[in-house]
């Protein structure tokens, strides 16, 4: 059975796999922060929600690349930028004694885009 939750976006590695500590992970990853109703319902199953600045927060993973789309049904390219408020489709895995409960992504709805900045100043 499929989940919906929500939340802004942290991390995204949609597009090509995560690396971590310099080795290919053979995962696509989002990273989300959301409120505190919505990581309970995770954390009732039995997910593991990390707490950031004050907010909690939670990657979804997947072996496979999966569709990210706007609010209009139109696919989205490229990475969705920090800051984006994202509806994340996903299935709870097997529970890990150590780990918890992963979360798998199916599927990735762009409510809201961040506004991207170039940080590059213009004297540079």
């Amino acid at each position: 059975m499929s989940n919906v939750i929500e939340g802004v976006v942290a991390f995204s590695t949609v597009t090509k796999h995560d690396v971590y500590e310099g080795k290919d992970t053979g995962n696509y990853t989002l990273t989300i922060n959301m409120d505190a109703p919505a990581a309970s319902v995770l954390e009732d199953a039995g997910v593991k929600v990390k707490d950031y600045e004050g907010k909690p927060q939670r990657k979804f993973k997947s072996k496979y690349k999966v569709d990210v789309i706007d609010a209009d049904d139109n696919p989205v390219e490229g990475e969705i930028p920090y800051g984006s408020k994202v509806r994340v489709l996903y299935v709870f895995g097997n529970a890990h004694p150590q780990h918890g409960v992963p979360v798998y992504m199916n599927k990735v709805r762009v409510l809201e885009f961040a506004e991207r900045t170039d940080e590059t100043p213009d004297e540079f």
